[in-house]
């Protein structure tokens, strides 16, 4: 049976290359976005909904029965300018989404967080990622898979020096962290792109959670 997909953050650095990989996979007839403004991005595949996420639960609904429904939404302090508003689009909007998910009957609901998600933990972005991972968990949806993808590699529209300096170091340590430092080596936002995919093909039900180690993992076996 063809399924279809629901994603919402299609926009960044993991979202983009989700929608991509999305729109070339046989297992999938229907991809829809849901976007702030048209991405100019054509598919006979692709339906895009220009909403306003503030009203997601009145301009988002329908379709969601029997979706594999993807959020790769996230900000960072810069972009938000407030914590109100960072904890808005890290949290308020997820859960917004979630719930819309299980109320509707969606087959999975798969999210990006962050390494280092802690509802107790005393950094704020760390602190409210891990409050988004209790609320969802606490929604009982029949299969939530949580992907905590160390630091990401790929094209930002946005600069940021301190990613910069770090993907810097990690190249000149040739990559070599193993044992308790492997979670912590950054991660291709296509690698984590197709971990979700493969996680949502294979369906499994329950509450997971992917560290980057396990999420390459389940990228290198993508397609097989």
């Amino acid at each position: 049976m063809a399924k279809h997909a629901i994603v919402a953050g299609s926009t960044g650095l993991v979202g983009c290359e989700l929608v991509s990989l999305l729109l070339e996979h046989p297992a999938y007839d229907r991809v829809v976005t849901l976007v702030r403004s048209d991405s100019g991005i054509r598919h006979p595949k692709l339906e895009q909904r220009v909403i306003s996420f503030d009203r997601l639960a009145d301009e988002a609904a329908g379709g969601f029965e029997g979706a594999d429904v993807f959020c790769a939404l996230g900000t960072t302090i810069k972009k938000a300018k407030t914590q109100e508003q960072f904890r808005k689009v890290d949290y308020g909007y997820p859960m917004e989404l979630g719930r819309l998910a299980s109320v509707s009957g969606a087959a999975q609901f798969l999210i990006v967080t962050a390494i280092g998600a802690d509802k107790q933990s005393a950094f704020f972005y760390s602190r409210v990622k891990g409050e988004a991972e209790e609320g969802l968990r606490a929604l009982g949806l029949p299969s939530l898979h949580i992907f905590r993808p160390s630091l990401l590699l790929g094209e930002r529209e946005e600069v940021r020096f301190g990613e910069r300096m770090a993907v810097l170091l990690s190249r000149v340590a040739g990559f070599a962290m193993r044992g308790p430092l492997r979670p912590y080596k950054p991660i291709a936002a296509r690698t984590v792109a197709k971990g979700m995919l493969e996680a949502a093909l294979r369906g499994t039900q329950g509450t997971h959670a992917y560290p980057s180690d396990r999420i390459e993992a389940l990228a290198s076996t993508h397609y097989k």
